[in-house]
């Protein structure tokens, strides 16, 4: 026989096109969808603060932006940051060894005074 038999590529192609027959109206059917629109009454947003840079070392010392704080300054600087209307990211860098502990009391401060941007940088 030097002759190729096509009838199961026709049988292939026959079912392949009944699957393209059905699935076609099915891609074809629009989706409504309700997006926000801008209100044109309220200011374009301005730039975000600068972030807050919390420094946690080997020690447990807190640097607030590279400024030595105690614990209790700390807060103080927190409740500052929670009474502004655009508050800004509080990044904390933990050094590689410090205990959860102190990474954990700054995460309760934030959270106590209502804090939503916090991020975690790389301690050095």
């Amino acid at each position: 026989m030097s002759e190729i038999n096509v009838t199961p590529l026709v049988d292939v192609m026959l079912v392949l096109l009944i699957i393209f027959m059905i699935t076609a109206p099915v891609l074809a059917h629009k989706i409504k969808v309700d997006l926000p629109q801008p209100n044109v009454n309220t200011p374009p947003p301005t730039n975000p603060p600068d972030p807050i840079h919390l420094k946690i070392d080997q020690s447990g010392a807190f640097y607030w932006n590279d400024t030595p704080v105690d614990e209790l300054g700390l807060k103080a600087q927190l409740a500052v940051i929670a009474q502004q209307s655009n508050q800004p990211e509080i990044q904390i860098a933990a050094a590689d060894g410090v205990a959860y502990q102190y990474v954990a009391s700054v995460l309760a401060d934030a959270k106590s005074y209502n804090l939503a941007k916090i991020g975690f940088a790389e301690g050095n």
